[in-house]
């Protein structure tokens, strides 16, 4: 069996993927088969992949200049079915693309878990806050906040690593809702993948691969079929003193 190790960058992100193919399997074409005890393994290790590739758009297409928005519905504009609610959504989201053509936008929609009422939480790039307020008709907006620069899991600072935030969004869908888990602007940027290249070096959790400069490692995980994943952040810049004061 080959080893082969592939790369792949999507904003301040890179995750290294390292898996096995056989001896006669072209490295350029070949991607990893992984094996599962059982359709339960197989169907988890599918989400993941969902899970990982929206993440991977997400921080992708979004940074500190993007904005976070909640969108509630009023009594006035109150829907019961997702059906009404994504009418209600597209007729925003063209409204939206009419005042800012290059804009990037993802929105999701959920039921509040107190409430049950069906409520949008939206990402945007290009897009004024004047202009999400304007054209918000059909309710309030309860947040509309600038995505962190320093994002901190279980302590350490991820810098512009949004992966939590999208995990959070991707879980808003719900079988209720149907088709797709997100809408999406057609002019996004995709993550970058480097052509994978067979190695010979052995990595496990315990040694894994080089950091790429100016990267520090966040995350492993491994399979007992030697499947291995590896996912690094761009150090981030120090945080300035709240009561800095700016210099004229």
């Amino acid at each position: 069996m080959k080893r082969v190790k592939r790369r792949l960058f999507s904003g301040a992100v890179c995750e290294q993927i390292i898996y096995s193919i056989s001896n006669r399997a072209d490295v350029k074409k070949c991607a990893p088969r992984i094996r599962f005890k059982d359709d339960t393994e197989r169907e988890q290790h599918r989400m993941g992949i969902s899970r990982r590739n929206h993440a991977r758009l997400v921080n992708e297409n979004f940074s500190p200049t993007s904005l976070y928005s909640t969108l509630t519905i009023d009594d006035e504009h109150e829907v019961h079915t997702f059906e009404e609610a994504k009418h209600i959504r597209d007729l925003y989201f063209r409204r939206l693309k009419y005042a800012c053509p290059k804009a990037v936008i993802f929105i999701y929609l959920g039921r509040g878990k107190s409430t049950n009422r069906i409520h949008s939480h939206m990402l945007s790039e290009g897009v004024p806050e004047e202009v999400i307020r304007k054209q918000w008709t059909y309710g309030r907006i309860v947040s509309c906040t600038h995505l962190r620069e320093h994002n901190f899991y279980n302590g350490m600072d991820h810098g512009q690593d949004y992966s939590s935030l999208a995990n959070y969004l991707f879980n808003h869908w719900t079988p209720e809702q149907g088709g797709h888990r997100w809408k999406q602007t057609k002019n996004i940027r995709k993550p970058t993948a480097e052509p994978p290249k067979e190695i010979k070096r052995e990595y496990s959790e315990d040694k894994p691969p080089r950091a790429p400069k100016g990267y520090i490692l966040t995350e492993t995980m491994s399979t007992p079929y030697g499947y291995l994943y590896f996912k690094y952040v761009r150090v981030p810049e120090k945080r300035k003193p709240k009561n800095e004061k700016m210099m004229c």
